[in-house]
């Protein structure tokens, strides 16, 4: 049976890994020997990344791309055919939120700076979408491989103050499920499309609005924790088994699930 769950030998595709997200998943797969693939835009953060993710596999390697530029994605696949021949998993993972498209307690909705808006949706919705349609390209071909997004406790139901990154989610909860059947459908059932519904992590983009400068819990954090079952925030490290498992032969059957990794956040009314 564990067999199933390996990923031993697959080359991944990891969008935003110079990010903590994608930093900490490119490294659990590399543990668990998958060939890793370390996508970002910014080269220096990129760099560093590959040089912390070397000390635990050999078989990473990493790529400045742009996951809002088709023909820069097409490069990497290129690259990516050229050395490893095949292309087994995408994970897109590169997103993200703006001060402007988040509003403070005392702004409306009509305070919201459109141009951030922009940036929010197009950065999460099409920098998922974008990437999909370059690699999924070659699991076409293969007619194998899987694709997980990463979709949002904001896309299960209204979260005060991020109008741009809810809207965003909650696209790639349907365009998981959409893109789960169009492949299944044309290309059988060897490609796979799931994603992750996260719950509250603290991470470097929202731990202010987490975290006090003391170091205590803002109001925030509290109504968060009163909604969590478990009563704890995430450690980020806790999505790397779940993600391994929908891209493992032990989710074979599993396809256009967007799957909560919450501590019981979406399943509580808070009552």
């Amino acid at each position: 049976m564990n067999d199933a769950f390996s990923i031993k030998g697959k080359v991944a595709i990891i969008t935003g890994a110079g990010g903590v997200l994608g930093g900490s998943i490119a490294k659990s797969f590399l543990q668990a020997g998958a060939k890793v693939v370390a996508i970002d835009i910014h080269e220096e953060n990129l760099n560093k990344r590959v040089a912390e993710l070397s000390a635990f596999g050999t078989d990473v390697i990493g790529v400045v791309g742009n996951v809002l530029d088709i023909e820069s994605l097409e490069n990497v696949a290129k690259e990516v055919v050229a050395k490893w021949e095949r292309i087994d998993i995408l994970l897109n993972i590169a997103g993200g939120n703006l001060p402007g498209a988040t509003l403070m307690p005392d702004q409306e909705f009509f305070d919201m700076k459109i141009s951030d808006w922009d940036k929010v949706t197009n950065l999460n919705l099409n920098g998922t979408v974008f990437p999909s349609m370059v690699f999924g390209r070659v699991m076409s071909k293969q007619k194998s491989g899987n694709i997980l997004n990463m979709s949002s406790m904001a896309a299960y139901s209204a979260i005060t103050r991020v109008p741009g990154y809810s809207v965003a989610k909650t696209g790639i909860s349907n365009f998981t499920q959409w893109l789960a059947t169009e492949m299944a459908l044309k290309y059988g059932d060897g490609i796979r499309v799931n994603a992750l519904a996260p719950g509250f992590f603290i991470g470097d983009q929202n731990r202010a609005v987490l975290i006090n400068p003391d170091g205590s819990l803002t109001d925030r954090s509290k109504k968060v924790l009163a909604k969590t079952p478990m009563g704890r925030f995430g450690d980020i490290a806790e999505l790397n088994g779940t993600v391994q498992f929908l891209c493992s032969d032990a989710a074979s059957f599993i396809t256009g699930v967007v799957l909560p990794v919450d501590g019981g956040f979406s399943a509580f009314s808070g009552v």
